[in-house]
């Protein structure tokens, strides 16, 4: 249940309605911001990448040829029901194989949806029939129908520092102990990667849009590389939030300062347009720089503590979400805003 003093109602016309929200991501980043939509909206969908190819997923991947699994299960989880009997089968969802033999490192997850991609082969498919076991409230698509290959362009591993070197793989360039320049996307046949047609739907029909957090290269900037996916952000009429991460990610953004991150992002889609940067006030050294870089890309820099207590780098879903609710009345607000002024009983919240 949405907790009332969070829920968000959008203006749609003569009536009210839910928000609309869309999180593009992967792994844990996308977790807590699917956690913390739900404590605004009922109306959430995640897309999320499939180009991983380490662990449990990069198993099944290459022994089967099928969609790595790990990042959709993880985003079931995190919209899955709370109360029984949902709750029995999303721990069992998230439980790992131990031992040592052929099942030891899987998920049961991963399997099931694995299993039900050989059944069924469509992937939008399978994933409605895993929402419906696991109880869960919103939608999650795949990126594209196809699993997908990362190219990256990375500097420093030679003794000459500016010598480029191609590097392929998610788990090989989110390792790299060079510093990424550059990303690319390839399928199977090393062309270029074809949308699921629903992730554009729905991205063209949202209220709200989140980037981040999360692995920038190889969970955020890759759906920035999806030819349709990209256009649909470009000209979706929602609201564009980018969410930063708290800490650099050794190996992929080691050294990157908060603004860093925007840049890159503004180097793999210079025709998209944010209306707002979330980050945690505690992770941005220079407020100001991370305020430049954000109005280079048509934001504004929202700087609250959404940072989980005792922690450096995990986000609090509760935290964030009133920090998201508070960069959408702010931009609900302003003259000329795209979906009318916040609704009856909105307070905006005041943050620490």
């Amino acid at each position: 249940m949405i907790p009332p003093q969070l829920s968000y109602t959008q203006s749609a016309g003569t009536r009210d309605r839910p928000l609309r929200a869309v999180a593009l991501g992967g792994g844990h980043g996308l977790q807590v911001t699917l956690r913390a939509l739900r404590l605004l909206t009922q109306d959430v969908t995640a897309v999320v990448t499939v180009a991983d190819d380490g662990g449990s997923s990069g198993r099944l991947r290459r022994e089967l040829g099928l969609l790595p699994p790990g990042d959709l299960r993880k985003a079931l989880a995190a919209l899955a029901a709370d109360g029984p009997p949902a709750r029995l089968w999303n721990e069992l969802f998230q439980h790992r194989f131990g031992g040592s033999g052929a099942l030891a490192g899987h998920a049961v997850g991963n399997l099931l949806i694995a299993g039900l991609l050989e059944v069924l082969g469509d992937p939008v498919t399978v994933l409605e029939e895993m929402s419906r076991l696991l109880g869960v409230g919103g939608r999650v698509l795949p990126m594209c129908l196809d699993p997908l290959d990362i190219e990256a362009d990375v500097t420093g591993l030679d003794a000459d520092s500016d010598a480029v070197r191609q590097i392929r793989g998610q788990v090989a360039v989110a390792t790299t102990p060079g510093q990424v320049q550059r990303i690319r996307l390839l399928d199977g046949q090393a062309r270029h990667p074809v949308a699921c047609p629903q992730a554009v739907d729905a991205v063209l029909g949202a209220d709200l849009v989140l980037l981040g957090p999360g692995s920038w290269f190889t969970s955020v900037l890759v759906h920035l590389l999806v030819p349709e996916l990209h256009e649909a952000l470009v000209g979706t009429t929602a609201y564009k939030i980018v969410v930063l991460n708290l800490v650099p990610q050794p190996g992929e953004t080691a050294g990157f300062s908060p603004e860093r991150h925007l840049d890159v992002l503004c180097q793999h889609a210079p025709r998209l347009r944010v209306d707002a940067v979330v980050a945690d006030v505690d992770s941005v050294p220079t407020p100001d720089r991370l305020r430049t870089a954000a109005t280079a890309l048509g934001a504004t820099a929202h700087l609250a503590r959404i940072t989980a207590a005792g922690t450096r780098d995990r986000h609090d879903p509760a935290a964030l979400a009133l920090s998201l609710r508070d960069a959408l009345q702010g931009l609900e607000a302003e003259p000329g805003s795209r979906r009318g002024a916040p609704q009856a009983g909105q307070a905006r919240h005041d943050q620490a």
